[in-house]
């Protein structure tokens, strides 16, 4: 079983406001990034919030989720990653990890992780776009132990970087697995984009 983590926690100091709850076409940007996770080849998607946690629940208190709610979000991204695998069942195999601010990957890409995954049994399976790597995401719960433990200033990099052997990068054609929301100019690059697709 593959669960799908959105990390939904974040402050959105550079932003000003909830950009998780900017509108994102006829949806908010948080709603977008769910309906791409139900619409993949993921199981279940769990979304770990923080900030803002009761706005973002009643947006998305309709969707098909499971919500968890990381009490240390000010901690940085790695305490809601680790409140994810927290929250996962024994039976899950992997996890998604899908940042909560982009909005623009489609859920090709997330299928072709979880089946190069299926596929070749790597721990490790990230997208890859013109030699640089991006999200989300997929990490075996063979890591889960390991993931409680990592260093807070280093996070999921501290993984990648012990596990070299077992990495699997897919390569993908759009740079959308690099761009992600944090300032008013990302977001309109990011509607852009929308508009043009």
């Amino acid at each position: 079983m593959i669960w799908a983590i959105i990390l939904a926690a974040g402050e959105s100091k550079r932003m000003g406001r909830s950009k998780l709850l900017l509108p994102f076409g006829e949806k908010t940007v948080i709603e977008t990034i769910i309906e791409n996770a139900i619409a993949s080849n993921v199981e279940t998607t769990l979304v770990v919030l923080g900030s803002d946690a009761k706005k973002i629940t009643e947006k998305i208190k309709d969707y098909p989720v499971k919500i968890s709610v990381n009490s240390n979000f000010r901690e940085g991204m790695l305490s809601s990653i680790q409140c994810g695998f927290e929250a996962l069942p024994e039976k899950a195999h992997a996890a998604l990890i899908i940042l909560g601010d982009q909005p623009s990957i489609p859920r090709v890409i997330i299928n072709r992780l979880i089946d190069a995954y299926k596929q070749t049994g790597k721990g490790i399976v990230l997208p890859v776009y013109r030699r640089k790597r991006g999200h989300p995401t997929l990490v075996d719960m063979k890591y889960k132990d390991e993931v409680k433990r990592l260093d807070p200033d280093i996070g999921l990099r501290s993984l990648i970087h012990n596990h070299t052997e077992d990495i699997l990068e897919i390569e993908v054609n759009t740079p959308s697995i690099l761009a992600d929301i944090d300032t008013i100019e990302d977001y309109n690059e990011q509607m852009k984009h929308r508009r043009r697709t």
